[in-house]
């Protein structure tokens, strides 16, 4: 989680991302590495649309918001104050939990579930599932003993001790060193895995020391299920992110950071080395995002609604081959607090608020490109020197990535076969010559994405 803003006495934080496998796969293990991160939808709209849009479009995975048990209110951060380990929250019940992943699996799409694990709640009360609790006390499951000494807030990310046992927004800790908290935190996603969850997004993973994470996912009953860490870093902090390395993928966030301020103040022709070339981790075990559920609420990265230069980071993004993409999916919002548009039931895309990003067609047609040109390397980069780029993926694809002020018109060379392929952006023809070029014109704030799965519209 970040370290946010809350509303009231205790909202919390949860930042998200993918998971990553134990010894080092790539990015999500098979074939198709992108992630559709259907935020706070209710599990029977997210299997319908395993069905419907993201079996379909190619999407490898569907990461889901936290199934625990959790405290009362209409927020979505009351999604990551759990109460119990029970599937019982506002988001559907154990059923519609198990139907959804076997809908999704039927569609060719893998399940990520947004783990909770490094705290419970704060407050006290009644939970959704009707479980009494209260802050350190969580009947048949948590009591005061199992948290960590440290109950005021944590204060200083400088000291290592502060940042991982004391309370992320006064939620209560988990003491995740305790023998009996690590066997009940794997009991639950132990549980999940039964389900037929293919692996984890571990919220707040800075919080918990990676030894400990570790241990935790040593006692799973499937150790190589993905794992996606969420570590924010912060120069110069205690705890880095590739500490966590050895557990699976990290969420790299420097990487949604820097497209915002790339795309909104600089130009793309510096894009031409994104990733390592950086400084950021390594592209085999780095999540990467344009927005999260909570940056696009705190300002950090670009958002919906930022419009074209959103439109085209993810764009960009997808083509890149750096890291394991998540595409946010969420609703708008003008109160950060505010919950999901009818309890989270999605009806249809694009009415009551609901975003849908993952099924924006310049999005969704990118998936099947970066599907198409996977394991290949850039080629053939060319840039004006400022917001104008294009670049190859060997012979299996090719991007060029207008976003000047004007439209701009010119022949482009790539590594693709001669023929005729359809620009994915807009469904229109290209034509490649026998030397491998293409004229085009694109408009400002357009984009042109060709690939060989797909050669007509």
């Amino acid at each position: 989680m970040a370290r946010r803003h809350l509303s009231a006495a205790v909202a919390l934080a949860a930042a998200a991302v993918v998971m990553n496998p134990t010894s080092a796969q790539a990015s999500p293990p098979g074939t198709k590495d992108v992630t559709a991160v259907l935020f706070e939808w209710k599990y029977a709209s997210v299997a319908r649309e395993c069905t419907n849009a993201l079996g379909p479009a190619g999407y490898g995975y569907v990461q889901v918001s936290p199934p625990a048990e959790h405290i009362q209110g209409s927020q979505w951060w009351t999604s990551y104050q759990p109460v119990s380990y029970k599937i019982a929250g506002r988001l559907g019940d154990r059923a519609a939990f198990q139907a959804m992943v076997n809908t999704c699996h039927a569609a060719g799409v893998k399940v990520v579930v947004d783990t909770v694990i490094n705290h419970m709640s704060a407050g006290s009360g009644t939970g959704t599932g009707g479980s009494s609790y209260s802050k350190y006390t969580y009947p048949g499951l948590y009591s005061s003993y199992d948290f960590d000494d440290c109950t005021s807030r944590i204060s200083n990310y400088q000291d290592r001790w502060n940042v991982q046992h004391c309370e992320l927004v006064g939620l209560s800790d988990l003491d995740t060193g305790e023998n009996y908290v690590r066997g009940a935190i794997a009991g639950y996603m132990n549980d999940l895995l039964s389900l037929g969850v293919d692996g984890f997004r571990i919220d707040a993973a800075k919080h918990m020391d990676a030894a400990d994470l570790a241990n935790i996912k040593s006692r799973l009953n499937n150790p190589s299920a993905y794992w996606k860490q969420e570590v924010i870093f912060g120069s110069g902090e205690a705890v880095q992110p590739t500490e966590y390395t050895g557990n699976g993928d990290v969420q790299e966030f420097r990487y949604a950071y820097d497209l915002k301020r790339v795309f909104n103040n600089e130009n793309l022709a510096y894009l031409k080395n994104y990733g390592e070339g950086w400084g950021y981790m390594s592209s085999g075990v780095s999540g990467v995002f344009v927005d999260n559920h909570d940056t696009e609420r705190n300002g950090s990265t670009l958002s919906y609604k930022d419009g074209a230069n959103y439109t085209l980071a993810n764009v960009f993004m997808l083509a890149w081959p750096y890291g394991a993409p998540d595409i946010n999916s969420g609703y708008e919002f003008t109160d950060h607090d505010a919950g999901p548009p009818n309890g989270g039931q999605v009806n249809a895309c694009w009415q009551d608020g609901w975003k849908c990003q993952h099924n924006w067609p310049e999005i969704k047609s990118m998936v099947g490109f970066r599907n198409a040109t996977r394991g290949e390397a850039v080629t053939d980069w060319w840039d004006n020197g400022g917001d104008a780029i294009a670049f190859g993926r060997g012979g299996k694809g090719f991007v060029a990535i207008n976003h000047e002020s004007g439209s701009l018109s010119r022949t482009y060379q790539t590594s693709l076969p001669a023929g005729t392929y359809c620009n994915v952006q807009n469904n229109t023809t290209v034509t490649v010559n026998s030397s491998g070029q293409l004229t085009a014109t694109l408009g400002s704030n357009t984009a042109l994405a060709i690939h060989a799965g797909k050669p007509t519209c």
